[in-house]
């Protein structure tokens, strides 16, 4: 046997960590265990307990575990419940609601709970709570956009109604997103100490190093399987040391690693609707700053020419094929894969020539015979930002840079820290990551009004009316087909859109495929559609042992 029922020396996961830090000059935030794993004491383990490395997505949260600063958005909170949540195929499904009903002007919403759950503290869970979480969420401004909840109350112990200001029929995502604190123990130090109702219990949390949950024996829902779950917070290359070592059942590894064969365990590749984009600043610079006095503006990029021949010139399969390792899927809208994604939308790329031709028609044209075209003494360059601690972002920076210096445009690629990205995106393109189950990324991306200081709302300042109309028409309207269309409208209507048939407002590369080593005993069952920043444990209550093991 692997590693089912085995004494496990943990220690020697900080002997192999210290030595990949050497090597690859990994941040020692990311790269190191708890001090109880340091004693390099024997520590029996048995088949119901998990060890996971985690870092690269969905890692540690910088908040802390509280919903209402994100903690669990678009992935299984674990410690909390959610109203409703999505099965494997992305269909609303029943989690703490058991009905909810949606008034004729879709400003009124009631929600009807379960009568029998507690909080891991044995307090009983009421439609007080889920107001509480709800309005301290919206005043919060986390990470779910809940500018349209005007408020929410409890009608009875397990009716709860919510009042909207904005008729928008996305709401029910916001439903199955936010995870549920109780009231009475809510407080400044609710992130360090979480309480909730979900499938597993918080224990512990060694910051920088990992974090511990045990299964909630007063669940409502299927008992899981697995009893106890550590994650440690890992870089990949020590992850993944650590997993060829046999002390950890499950890491994340990056696409780089996606061939490699090691005895016991398996590589197992989720397919994702995580996209990977450029964003254009779509005006020209004018000296204009944002309320941060931030400039605003790109002299290049708010050229559609440039716009649209990187959109046809760029091959995005050798994108995939060189910067992912084969791990991923060509992107041209951003949403090709979801049911507001319009097919029609999608065009061949890696047309050189064709894109040459763009830029020659739009007065870009190399006069002093440099490689990189000009118009009227502007040369076609510009600077593209990645965060600098995303390796599958900057290798599709570096990779995109390559392909459109064939088109005559010079691209010099930047990792940047986030905080100096958000004073820059404005002005400058960045490689930005999106993907969702809820179409409200389309509207916060694309409408003109969308946007707000301090988000990265429509961060492009895109402005379309005949957009902005369909957006609007999708967003409150209730019938979903409707509003698939008029999404799928948004992006390319036949004369005009988002998309690069129309205004060509990003460049939407690749999804990226989220790798894993594991046991190979370990069955995940039917994992969940990975949105951006991966959900691996979504399905955790699915998971299992099967005893078959072919390691020694």
């Amino acid at each position: 046997m692997r590693k089912n029922q085995q004494y496990l020396l943990i220690g020697s996961i900080i002997i192999i960590m210290a030595a990949v830090v050497v090597s690859s000059m990994s941040s020692p935030a990311s790269d190191s265990a708890s001090s109880d794993l340091a004693s390099g004491e024997m520590v029996f383990r048995g088949s119901d307990e998990l060890i996971a490395a985690i870092g690269t997505h969905g890692g540690e949260p910088e908040t802390g575990f509280n919903p209402i600063t994100g903690w669990g958005y678009s992935r299984e909170p674990l410690v909390q419940s959610t109203l409703f949540k999505k099965d494997s195929q992305a269909n609303l499904i029943n989690d703490l609601a058991t009905n909810y009903t949606v008034s004729s002007d879709g400003l009124k919403w009631a929600v009807t709970i379960r009568d029998d759950v507690k909080f891991h503290d044995g307090v009983p869970l009421t439609a007080e709570d889920v107001a509480f979480t709800f309005n301290t969420a919206a005043n919060a401004g986390g990470s779910v956009d809940l500018s349209m909840l005007e408020k929410a109350g409890a009608v009875d112990d397990y009716t709860v109604e919510f009042e909207l200001n904005d008729p928008q029929s996305t709401f029910i995502n916001k439903l199955a997103s936010v995870g549920i604190v109780p009231e009475h123990a809510y407080n400044e130090t609710y992130s360090q100490n979480p309480i909730g109702s979900g499938p597993y219990k918080f224990v512990q949390w060694d910051k920088g190093q990992q974090v511990i949950f045990e299964a909630n024996p007063d669940y409502y829902g299927q008992e899981p399987y697995f009893k106890k779950i550590t994650m440690i917070f890992m870089g990949s290359d020590a992850a993944f040391a650590a997993a060829k070592s046999g002390q950890i059942d499950l890491a994340e590894i990056p696409a780089s690693f996606a061939r490699q064969t090691v005895d016991g365990m398996k590589i197992v590749s989720l397919d994702s609707i995580d996209a990977r984009g450029i964003s254009f600043p779509m005006q020209a610079s004018t000296g204009k700053k944002t309320e941060n006095s931030y400039p605003i503006g790109n002299n290049v990029t708010s050229d559609a020419a440039i716009r649209k021949a990187l959109n046809i010139g760029i091959d995005r399969q050798t994108l995939i094929d060189g910067a992912l390792n084969g791990q991923g899927k060509e992107e041209f809208t951003g949403v090709d894969k979801l049911p507001w994604g319009n097919k029609e939308a999608i065009f061949e790329d890696g047309n050189i020539e064709e894109a040459k031709k763009i830029l020659t028609e739009g007065g870009w044209t190399d006069t002093d015979g440099d490689g990189i075209v000009e118009k009227n003494g502007l040369k076609a360059e510009f600077t593209l930002l990645y965060p600098a601690t995303a390796q599958e972002r900057q290798a599709l920076a570096v990779s995109v840079a390559e392909e459109a210096r064939k088109l005559g445009i010079n691209i010099k690629v930047k990792g940047k820290s986030w905080d100096e990205i958000d004073t820059l995106a404005h002005s400058t393109p960045v490689v930005f990551g999106y993907g969702s189950l809820d179409p409200t990324d389309i509207y916060l991306r694309y409408y003109s009004k969308s946007y707000r200081p301090s988000s990265y709302n429509n961060i492009i300042r895109y402005n379309n009316s005949v957009v902005d109309n369909y957006l609007r028409v999708a967003i409150t309207g209730f019938d979903q087909n409707t509003a698939n269309k008029n999404w799928q409208l948004a992006a390319w209507d036949g004369e005009t859109g988002f998309s690069e048939k129309g205004d060509a407002t990003w460049l939407w590369m690749a999804t990226i495929n989220y790798v894993y080593i594991m046991d190979d005993d370990l069955d995940i069952g039917t994992p969940r559609i990975q949105p951006h920043g991966a959900n691996i444990f979504g399905n955790i209550l699915e998971w299992k042992r099967t005893g078959n093991s072919t390691g020694s």
